[in-house]
């Protein structure tokens, strides 16, 4: 099972209004705490929060504690709720073909560079070919420009993801951090891998987004777990 929020259905005003689920925004605790209540009622346990950092640190459901410091994390036990908050980062889910395992990965560009989707696949107990991917909300190319320094740590990583950039008339680069999670899942052994088509940037209406509103802006959620717990 799985699912992604919007922004609406909460309880935050201005900025963060409605939803906002990310404790690290300026939003009230009071209202955040209320939000997060209100997507619990509809899970089958309280989900597994996560201190994302952009790092690569990958973590199984089992280990879990409040406050760990994990970009990823996967579980093979029914009932434990993987999640990931974005506000223009990439939520990726895996899922194993047979149902013994899903995935939940937080990827902006420093993750992806680090190689978290590498990271991740490498500890599952699965191999690339069996596991099926989405990408769900996050920023699209036309909205993420970056400059020359962004695109060079990724030339270095691939050659191959130099294609995921495009130089525009302010001589800097739009990148398509959609694609180079495409790319990085592809180079993991995945062959099938599903983009949600969905832009957090230009999408105001539905999604939360850092780029566009200039950090002042909450975080929406995508969990994913195995049904039967």
């Amino acid at each position: 099972m799985a699912l992604s929020t919007t922004r609406h259905g909460g309880v935050s005003h201005g900025p963060f209004a409605s939803c906002n689920l990310g404790t690290s925004t300026d939003d009230s605790p009071e209202a955040i705490t209320a939000n997060r209540r209100r997507l619990e009622q509809c899970l089958p346990a309280s989900p597994c929060w996560l201190k994302q950092v952009h790092g690569v640190n990958v973590i199984h459901l089992d280990d879990w504690q409040p406050g760990v410091s994990a970009d990823a994390a996967w579980t093979d036990r029914p009932g434990q709720v993987a999640i990931i908050l974005t506000a223009d980062c990439l939520p990726i889910l895996l899922a194993a073909d047979d149902g013994r395992l899903v995935a939940a990965i937080h990827a902006g560009w420093r993750g992806l560079a680090a190689g978290i989707i590498e990271r991740t696949i490498s500890q599952l107990p699965v191999a690339g070919a069996e596991i099926h991917a989405w990408i769900g909300p996050g920023i699209s190319q036309p909205h993420y420009e970056v400059d020359q320094s962004v695109r060079s740590v990724f030339a270095r990583r691939s050659s191959g993801h130099e294609q995921a950039f495009r130089r525009n008339a302010r001589d800097r680069y739009q990148a398509d951090l959609k694609q180079i999670a495409r790319l990085e899942l592809q180079a993991a052994g995945l062959t099938r891998v599903m983009d949600s088509g969905l832009c957090t940037a230009g999408d105001p209406e539905r999604f939360y987004s850092h780029r566009r509103d200039q950090a002042r802006t909450g975080r929406q959620a995508t969990l994913v777990w195995l049904a039967g717990g």
